[in-house]
């Protein structure tokens, strides 16, 4: 679903050092809750997140508390571990941020060398046919997945750690919010648009145009979704 979220078998647990189980667990159900098998609001059962793993509840307890520092589960006093529910506010805030990150990664990426800028294009370019031919079969999922894989491509191109981590820790938070969602168009024509534009900004190298592109364009996504959620509810 994501484009760094490697699916590990769990089977991979078993017979690893207590010391290094942490970090495995912590990847395992990071990758069950991006995947949507641990859903928004649903408590986080430890004794059986242990026995699905083959792990102690040690390992387990440790990747809960680096996981609620990201911001993709909350305990609560007395009830437990919950995958988060994000709040509009919080949603709006995280766009917000993207669209920063976005933006100044488009820059970064327009001013590459030509010979890398060109590669990074043909590889967008790439992406934006796969995205065209998703959406003409409207497999919004697929779709959904080749998006971040284009935006994750400028992120990597710009070549900051910092950048990226941050970047990669709000597009979880905000896959939360996306999940159910997966299946439905919200705004696929309009958004192809939109990414047709940036591939062109940065195949002319114009970084002032690629930012402000990319930065508009994290913003109207964020638009379109609340306003299929207002339609959902009215």
């Amino acid at each position: 679903m994501l484009p760094w979220l490697i699916d590990a078998p769990s089977e991979l647990l078993c017979g690893v050092r207590e010391t290094s189980l942490g970090k495995l667990v912590r990847d395992e159900m990071l990758a069950l809750i991006l995947r949507g098998e641990l859903v928004p609001g649903q408590r986080i059962n430890e004794p059986d997140v242990a026995a699905r793993l083959g792990v102690s509840r040690v390992p387990v307890r440790e990747a809960l508390r680096e996981l609620e520092s990201t911001g993709l589960v909350a305990a609560r006093k007395h009830a437990g571990v919950f995958v988060r529910t994000l709040a509009p506010k919080e949603v709006a805030d995280l766009y917000e941020l993207r669209s920063v990150l976005d933006g100044h990664a488009g820059r970064r990426a327009a001013g590459l060398p030509d010979a890398a800028r060109r590669a990074l294009v043909k590889r967008l370019a790439a992406l934006l046919r796969d995205m065209k031919s998703h959406a003409r079969k409207c497999n919004v999922q697929a779709y959904y997945t080749s998006n971040l894989v284009f935006h994750w491509a400028v992120v990597e191109a710009a070549d900051n750690e910092a950048l990226a981590r941050t970047y990669r820790g709000i597009v979880q938070q905000l896959h939360l919010s996306r999940l159910k969602n997966l299946s439905r168009d919200i705004g696929m024509k309009v958004s192809l648009a939109e990414h047709e534009q940036i591939v062109a900004a940065l195949a002319e190298g114009n970084a002032e145009r690629c930012q402000a592109l990319l930065a508009a364009h994290v913003t109207a996504s964020h638009g379109r979704l609340v306003a299929r959620l207002d339609q959902d509810l009215s």
